[in-house]
């Protein structure tokens, strides 16, 4: 956890990408984005929420402090007859009535309820931990896949100009053949359109670069108007563990959030049961109270001093609002249990896709490697012969077929075996620089 959030630290010691940075490498790409991920800051602003609600104070484990005074004038009409005889009849009686009061709460039991409301805090704070490294794990695997698109991109690109290179060898080869009549000007005609269709199919891959460009931008959290640059090969990792994979999925921050939920919900349940059970307050304070009168029996009643007490209260009826309170977090808590279960079957079931398609496209990339060094040893050869003479622009174009072919799988392959790769590791939480 410490090394996942060292990457936060370390991104906000390096500058934002201004549009005139131009190279960025990988490090660079996910540096940025943890720095400048909205995502991040919205589940560090739950994480701080959760560490300022998770105090004693929040879950009743302090005493409660209140004050209070009131200061009334009035004028009434007095009309007095005592057993004595003593009779007042008085219109217009100034009176004026004071009280202030200091008092302080203090639970001394409940059931437990604040000692199991303290733990359910201090769950609710990992749990935003937790779901903050989840977050970061998101990133990184969305910066790195898009940031191998554009390498994967690039890639071909390099494919498709050196393809292009070999159709104008070809148009300047035929060219002076014809200078001399040695060639015909469908061969001139078709090798202008060669060129011309490979010049607009470099110039639509350009597009596609510039696309998936923007994409690793917004990634980043950058102006997607940036101007960037990558110089990058796709290099997969072929040494990964499926077992020690396997183990290691439990540990992802995903399905740690979901066995934090559940004994969240369990406090739940312990609080709502301890809703039933009797409330001990112990309650002091100190009074002022003064009552004065311009007439009557009494004109003057001053009483002041502190006050200490005990105060039991027992829950005997509330409607079965308690019981059926306590039913429905139980039944949160096993709906908790499920989802967890629910979240292994479908991480693990992605592992296991993602497994097949990591080992598959190992297996197929060494035999397309060895597939691209062929085509493009059969280029040479071919363009070779044509320059003697000995094969024909159809042998040409065949072979460049298969060399652009060869080229476009080998790069998928490549990108296919990396995007497995990553998404293996993201979900045994595993995923760094």
């Amino acid at each position: 956890m410490k090394k996942r959030l060292s990457y936060i630290f370390l991104a906000t010691c390096l500058p934002t990408w201004m549009i005139a940075q131009d190279r960025i490498t990988l490090s660079d790409a996910v540096n940025t984005a943890l720095k400048n991920s909205l995502d991040i800051q919205i589940a560090k602003n739950a994480l701080n929420i959760a560490t300022i609600n998770n105090y004693k104070g929040v879950a009743g484990a302090l005493p409660t402090v209140n004050g209070s005074a009131t200061n009334t004038q009035q004028v009434t009409s007095l009309s007095q007859e005592l057993s004595n005889g003593t009779s007042t009849n008085r219109p217009n009686v100034a009176a004026n009535n004071t009280n202030v009061n200091i008092t302080g709460t203090m639970v001394l039991y409940n059931g437990n309820r604040i000692m199991t409301t303290r733990k359910r805090l201090d769950e609710l704070q990992r749990l935003s931990q937790t779901q903050l490294n989840s977050v970061i794990q998101g990133i990184l695997a969305d910066v790195m896949l898009k940031y191998y698109a554009v390498v994967q991109q690039q890639n071909f690109s390099t494919t498709l100009e050196k393809s292009l290179e070999v159709s104008k060898q070809r148009l300047a080869i035929i060219e002076s053949r014809r200078s001399v009549g040695m060639s015909n000007d469908a061969d001139l005609i078709q090798a202008k359109l060669d060129v011309n269709a490979q010049t607009q199919s470099i110039q639509s891959q350009k597009l596609v670069i510039e696309q998936a460009k923007t994409d690793l931008l917004r990634a980043m959290t950058q102006q997607t108007e940036s101007n960037i640059a990558i110089q990058d090969t796709i290099l997969v990792d072929a040494k990964l563990d499926w077992d020690a994979l396997k183990v290691s999925i439990n540990s992802h921050p995903d399905i740690m959030a979901a066995d934090q939920q559940i004994t969240i919900n369990q406090f739940l349940e312990k609080e709502t049961k301890a809703r039933m059970s009797p409330t001990l307050n112990l309650n002091a304070g100190v009074s002022y109270i003064r009552s004065q009168s311009a007439a009557g029996l009494t004109l003057l009643n001053q009483t002041y001093g502190p006050s200490v007490g005990l105060n039991l209260t027992v829950p005997i009826y509330t409607g079965s609002v308690n019981s059926r309170q306590l039913q429905i977090a139980g039944i949160n808590t096993q709906t908790a249990k499920i989802q967890k279960e629910t979240l292994i079957q479908n991480y693990q079931a992605n592992a296991t896709k993602a497994w097949q398609s990591y080992t598959n496209a190992l297996k197929l990339l060494e035999t397309e490697k060895q597939n691209y060094e062929l085509a493009s040893n059969l280029l040479k050869v071919v363009m070779n012969q044509f320059k003697l003479g000995q094969a024909t622009i159809v042998d040409v174009k065949l072979a460049q077929q298969s060399f652009e072919n060869s080229g476009y799988r080998l790069n998928n392959l490549s990108y296919s075996a990396k995007l497995a790769e990553i998404n293996l590791k993201q979900l045994a939480y595993k995923l760094e620089l």
